[in-house]
């Protein structure tokens, strides 16, 4: 039941190359850094990635990005993320854009089991109908396209097929975790963590604070350890390394307001 494992490189140290994996975060809260950067220091390359967007600046997994280590993401977000997008419109990456909630739907589905279900999301759109974009050719063009997906109709309301998704590995990063595996997560980094989490068929989780079974309110947790087979206990150092992505600074003004 002990699911402790000493070091991030034992923990990611079968993922394969051209392995899945689901990987948890929302901008940058909540992202497995340490567990990223080990698969980095490994060289694992061609991998399948599916997480609601693909890193930030120089953190998270922009740093598997930035090295040509992703073939293929599945997401909802390309946000700021300038080597994305040029990766992606050059004909190096293929990208699956889904819409968010479909996104998180689509993980829990997969990880509790459910082959697939039907949403109105995307009904009437190239989501259904098929032609978006997987892979441009470099010069513009098309290269793969979405195909179209089956289209029912439930009490007058039209829905769109969406299957459930199951990945090799899930990489997760929780506030606090036991031995067992329970977790819990903090805030926003709770939006995507337990859905990747479930949808791994092997799942590691970095948490912040180790604490010993029984510490942990069952109430309290957020996802059972019936999910997860290994644990990182990241050093003070690690936990408390979080970036922050758009920086804003106020200053008083003269008469004591703020302007910002």
């Amino acid at each position: 039941m002990d699911k402790v494992v000493a070091t991030a490189a034992e923990a990611v140290a079968d993922v394969p190359d051209g392995a899945t994996l689901a990987v948890g975060g929302f901008g940058l809260s909540g992202v497995p850094n340490v567990l990223i950067e080990a698969l980095y220091e490994r060289g694992v390359g061609g991998l399948g990635v599916v997480s609601n967007n693909c890193g930030a600046m120089d953190s998270g997994l922009a740093v598997l990005l930035a090295a040509g280590r992703i073939a293929r993401v599945t997401g909802s977000y390309i946000g700021a993320n300038k080597e994305f997008a040029r990766q992606y419109l050059g004909g190096e990456l293929e990208v699956e854009m889904i819409p968010q909630g479909t996104l998180a739907e689509r993980l829990r589905a997969g990880g509790a089991g459910i082959p697939a279900f039907y949403t109105p999301a995307g009904v009437g759109t190239q989501v259904a109908e098929g032609g978006l974009p997987w892979r441009y050719d470099g010069h513009g063009g098309v290269a793969l396209a979405s195909p179209p997906k089956e289209v029912r109709e439930f009490d007058g309301t039209e829905y769109v097929l969406e299957h459930g998704i199951r990945t090799d590995f899930a990489l997760v990063r929780a506030a606090r975790g036991d031995r067992h595996g329970n977790l819990v997560f903090n805030k926003s980094s709770r939006n995507f963590n337990p859905l990747a989490a479930m949808a791994g068929r092997i799942t590691v989780a970095e948490v912040e604070e180790l604490v010993e079974p029984g510490a942990i309110d069952p109430d309290a947790v957020h996802l059972p350890g019936i999910f997860v087979q290994r644990v990182l206990a990241l050093t003070p150092e690690q936990a408390a390394d979080k970036k922050i992505e758009q920086r804003t600074v106020t200053t008083p003004a003269a008469d004591g307001t703020v302007n910002r």
